[in-house]
């Protein structure tokens, strides 16, 4: 035994006394975008006592070194700390780099006021705001932020609209994903499922050429949540209940994160409610039905990743009943009875007049970072879109919709982030996409036609520190755009009416026309470029100064060149014209803002010059087979919009705070000399909130907004004969409604009743008083009163 020992140790002894143990390991840790060097980092070799720190070239020594494997810890002030295994066989240099610009490290770690560009006048609405509107909708949750309101059909088609601009003149960005939806119509609300997101910036100055050239009124970006990268599983269930509507949403999603950089998540929500009721009587078929889906999975390390996401959404919307009309005296009749002339009992179903909506996105992008240059990322996204719409039809008709559109979009853009100069960034990219639209038969004339487009176009924009506090920015962009249609016009439109066979005489076909109508081949292409030009400057330590300009262009939709015919959804008919061309504004605006806990505002005044705007204004009405409907023509002015968007907030004491805001706007049609159609009136609010962390987190608000009458708006009223009296009668669909004034109330409390997670309570009130009103920007003011008092409660499980 005693031998056996003595032989372990000899050769124990000799394997140490061979061992090399006199290497030296020499390195450099320098950025990782311009590869200057670090000075001061820590450097550690794990599991031993040694330690070091870089000199003013970012060198630094270890000696005495055996011949092994080593994992070795690299941190400096403001950097992201790197471990990486070291490799050591005889005498060793490495050069370590490590992310040193404090901005990028706003990837990983995303505060909610960060801004896309200093130089932008952006607001954002964050999770824990979006949690408050799990039951309605993304137009529901922007109209929330000073400048923004909405054009709506009923209460559940909300469509965001920003400083009087609405539809293709915004930019709707979904997970990096321009939104494309047919978001051409007035009644076409975003599918989009606010419960999917994680944050919501809106952006109403002009930095927003990384998106698209034609953002005329503003960006909403809709931003997926970011997560540490550690091992974790934690998800939420929310349940809704209201009384107007009995109706609620249900939500749920769970989440799954690894120490490695990988996550994913998944997500979906249904959302029913039957008719609402306005404060006199139910507005009947004016219920939804929502299901929506999303799923996410991706990988993200400082150095590289990826990203798949893919949504669902599916809607099915009731249209108000007593908004079907058959001809112009139905609603003469309508404005002229004060409520609507179809009512009956409450009830969950769905029927004709209605939407229906299915809309799929899909992306996957991902991106690799290079030393010395910068972040290269690449993304391909599809679309499909379909859009069903049924009107009140006969026999075998009556489960064909009217209206029956799909919409494919594709497309693909790479982009490169350069960071390695000082004080300069640099983003600049193309794009590449494609998009078609099958007008699928209904029986009757489509209003939009079959048609492809094609898009191409290239960014740079630029960001440049001038010192500690002020910065500047600018951008250019070019698009390139070519639609080629396929259409059939009645001869005598073409020939007469339009002239268009003079006009566009390469557009015929030559075919004999079938059915009093000639196909027709529209192409056209538009070349369109872009500018910017931003200024920041933070002169104090709570004061900033932001001056924003650009030069926007946005081409005709295919509703605006191509739509003939009635639109049922909206009883009207609509028309479009070839002869209309693209849009460009000028766009100014300034902010100062003072950002402080106890006393801060924002001071916002914008001004908006619109050459050949694009408006679709009554011009009389025409008869058809079904009637007499008001007829509707898109036509270009000049215009300009101005305004100012005011916020302020003031801490009252530790558990008291106030909110407020103000909005003031106008909309000249300056070819005219008459004002713009449609245009928001001026509107304020203000709230008083009491929160107190230690009782549960208990938080009690109540809010006022007060919309004041619309006095600037065209007058397009006209006579019509009513055929069953005899005699003429006036038609009055300029004229604008009472303002009013609506109150909230809103509580909350968290509660533990488990060992792990937490149960969030709401009670809410909208409309406490119960107030009937109208509001101008709504379609459906004719027929009805908006939804009366709504009481609301609110589960929420976090686990």
């Amino acid at each position: 035994m005693k031998n056996i020992c003595l032989i372990l140790f000899i050769l124990i002894f000799s394997f140490s006394y061979s061992q090399n143990c006199n290497s030296i390991f020499i390195g450099e840790v320098t950025d990782f975008h311009n590869k200057a060097p670090l000075e001061n980092a820590t450097i550690k070799l794990i599991g031993t006592n040694k330690i070091t720190i870089s000199d003013n070239k970012g060198k630094f020594t270890f000696q005495g070194l055996c011949n092994n494997v080593y994992s070795i810890e690299v941190s400096h002030l403001g950097c992201e700390t790197k471990i990486l295994k070291l490799d050591i066989n005889g005498n060793t240099f490495k050069s370590i780099s490590l992310e040193h610009h404090l901005e990028a490290l706003n990837e990983v770690i995303v505060a909610s006021s960060s801004k896309i560009e200093q130089t932008s006048v952006q607001q954002s609405i964050s999770k824990k705001d979006i949690e408050a509107f799990t039951d309605k909708s993304l137009g529901d949750a922007l109209n929330t932020i000073s400048g923004v309101s909405s054009l709506n059909t009923g209460n559940t088609i909300v469509k965001p609209m920003i400083h009087g601009l609405h539809s293709s003149r915004l930019l709707i960005v979904n997970n990096n994903v321009r939104l494309s939806d047919q978001e051409w119509g007035d009644e076409h609300a975003p599918n989009i499922d606010i419960n999917a997101s994680g944050r919501i910036d809106l952006i109403k100055g002009a930095n927003t050429l990384m998106y698209g050239s034609d953002a005329i009124g503003g960006l909403i970006l809709i931003r997926p949540e970011n997560y540490a990268a550690k091992d974790s599983i934690f998800g939420s269930t929310a349940l809704s209940f209201n009384t107007n509507g009995w109706g609620g949403n249900l939500n749920s999603e769970i989440v799954k994160t690894f120490k490695s950089g990988f996550y994913s998540k998944v997500q979906a929500s249904y959302k029913v409610f039957g008719d609402f009721k306005s404060p006199d009587y139910q507005l009947t078929n004016t219920g939804i039905k929502s299901i929506n889906a999303s799923a996410r999975i991706g990988y993200k390390s400082f150095e590289k990743g990826f990203d798949a996401y893919y949504s669902y959404v599916n809607n099915n919307i009731g249209i108000l009943r007593a908004s079907h009309i058959g001809n112009t005296n139905d609603l003469v009749q309508a404005i002229n009875s004060g409520e609507p002339q179809y009512i009956e009992d409450f009830s969950h179903h769905i029927a004709n007049p209605k939407q229906s909506i299915t809309h799929h996105l899909a992306k996957i992008e991902a991106y690799k970072r290079f030393k010395g240059l910068g972040k290269l990322s690449l993304q391909y996204d599809l679309q499909l879109n379909r859009r069903k719409e049924f009107d009140l039809r006969r026999g075998d008709r009556e489960n064909i919709p009217v209206i029956n559109l799909k919409l494919f979009t594709t497309s693909i853009q790479p982009n490169l982030r350069i960071d390695a100069i000082d004080n300069l960034k640099l983003n600049t990219g193309i794009l590449l996409r494609y998009q078609n639209n099958e007008a699928i038969s209904t029986g009757v004339n489509p209003i939009i036609p079959d048609f492809d487009k094609y898009d191409v176009g290239a960014y740079t924009t630029g960001t440049y520190n001038l010192n500690l506090n002020s910065e500047i920015s600018a951008g250019l962009r070019y698009d390139f755009s070519r639609i080629e249609a396929t259409k059939r016009y009645r001869v005598t439109d073409w020939n007469e009416t339009y002239n268009y066979d003079e006009l566009f005489p390469e557009f015929d076909s030559g075919e004999e026309p079938s059915s009093s109508r000639l196909l027709t081949f529209p192409e056209f292409t538009f070349k369109n470029t872009s500018a910017s030009l931003g200024y920041a400057n933070q002169f104090s330590d709570d004061f900033e100064f932001i001056f924003n300009y650009g030069l926007a262009s946005r081409n005709p939709n295919p509703s605006e060149l191509f739509s003939d015919g009635l639109h049922h959804s909206a009883a009207r008919i609509e028309i479009g014209k070839l002869t209309i061309g693209k849009e460009v504004a000028n766009k100014f605006m300034i902010s100062l803002e003072r950002t402080n806990q106890n006393f801060g505002f924002s001071i916002s005044p914008y001004y908006k010059h619109i050459k050949d705007y694009i408006q679709l204004i009554p011009v009389g009405e025409t008869t058809t087979i079904r009637g007499s409907f008001i007829e509707w023509e898109y036509f270009q002015v000049d215009a300009q919009i101005f305004g100012a968007d005011i916020d302020i907030h003031k801490k009252i004491s530790n558990h008291l705070k106030y909110n407020g805001n103000l909005s003031v706007l106008k909309g000249n049609n300056l070819s005219d000399d008459t004002p713009l159609i449609h245009m928001p009136g001026t509107n304020f609010s203000n709230s008083i909130t009491y929160q107190n962390p230690k009782l549960n987190q208990l938080l009690v608000s109540l809010t006022q907004k007060t919309v004041l009458k619309q006095n600037n708006y065209p007058d397009y009223n006209f006579y019509t004969f009513n055929a069953t009296t005899q005699e003429n009668v006036y038609v009055d669909i300029s004229s604008t409604p009472p303002g009013y004034s609506l109150f909230n109330f809103n509580s909350s409390a968290t509660f533990k009743p488990f060992k792990k997670g937490s149960l969030k309570v709401e009670f809410n009130i909208e409309n406490l008083f119960n107030v009937s009103y109208r509001e101008y920007l709504n379609r459906l003011r004719y027929y009805t009163d908006e939804v009366g008092r709504n009481f609301n409660i609110k589960l929420k499980f976090n686990y």
